[in-house]
């Protein structure tokens, strides 16, 4: 898949859409995707408001992946609306979609700056060479997540933290008031994840919200403020206590997972990992 495609989808989509300030961040009312080989995703309603840090967890195929692309304006539902400050996604220019490490050509002929760059395309036009204040948002930005001494390096010579940290930025210079991270933290040793949620730390400071999809449960009962718990359909929005109980975990994975007791609290083991398969 092209790099350059694979990101720069969300950011060109418009000139910026209005934002009713009173309406929240994002507010989805019942979505639906289907293909002909089946539904995707069915019947979702929920709304998430600015500075929340939300773990989207749920088995392969639940749809995670497809629900950030539908949010990015990357991809259309079959029906139902989805509203970021009560208009469509696809004139926003404050939607950051972070892709799986997987689907992104690191080979691709670009540099570290030049990927920051890219978000801020939305806002340059197409035809619109950067001027000397979007190099100084794209330099704060690489220095925001650490990696200024990177900025003339080719992306596929990053690490995997690297690599995200390359991705925040890119949404800091986008500017970006919601960013969707699918994977993010997937084959990342604990030094790198614990660099990544520093940043995102930072992030819920400013009010920015992030929507963050997961395997780890464990991880997302212990550092996410809520739990969006998917497959196919919403089985749970809430914190960590209220989605992660036996009648829900059972819902959503079914024969994949396997509840043990775990002194005063319920231990969750699957089998599911990696890539999303949808």
């Amino acid at each position: 898949m092209s790099l350059l495609n694979e990101l720069r989808k969300p950011s060109i989509t418009g000139r910026g859409a209005s934002h009713q300030s009173a309406a929240p961040l994002l507010e989805i009312t019942d979505l639906v995707l289907r293909y002909e080989t089946g539904t995707i995703l069915d019947d979702l309603t929920f709304q998430l408001d600015s500075g929340e840090r939300v773990a989207v967890v749920g088995p392969n195929g639940a749809g995670k992946s497809t629900l950030f692309k539908i949010i990015a304006g990357v991809v259309a539902p079959t029906s139902g609306n989805v509203k970021i400050r009560g208009s469509q996604p696809g004139g926003h220019l404050c939607i950051a979609y972070v892709p799986q490490r997987t689907q992104v050509d690191w080979n691709f002929p670009v540099t570290v700056a030049d990927v920051v760059m890219m978000g801020r395309v939305g806002k340059l036009g197409l035809l619109s060479w950067p001027k000397r204040h979007d190099w100084s948002q794209v330099r704060q930005a690489l220095s925001e997540v650490g990696i200024l001494d990177l900025a003339q390096r080719q992306i596929g010579e990053l690490s995997g933290g690297q690599q995200q940290r390359m991705f925040i930025a890119r949404a800091l210079a986008q500017e970006a008031e919601l960013i969707l991270m699918d994977e993010p933290l997937t084959g990342l040793d604990v030094q790198s994840q614990e660099s990544i949620f520093h940043i995102l730390d930072d992030l819920r400071q400013r009010g920015v919200t992030v929507l963050v999809a997961t395997h780890d449960l464990d991880q997302a009962a212990e550092r996410f403020d809520r739990v969006l718990l998917l497959n196919r359909r919403l089985v749970g929005l809430g914190s960590p206590a209220e989605v992660f109980t036996s009648e829900k975990l059972i819902q959503a994975y079914g024969g994949h997972l396997h509840l043990l007791p775990g002194g005063d609290a319920l231990l969750a083991l699957t089998d599911t990992c990696c890539d999303e398969g949808e």
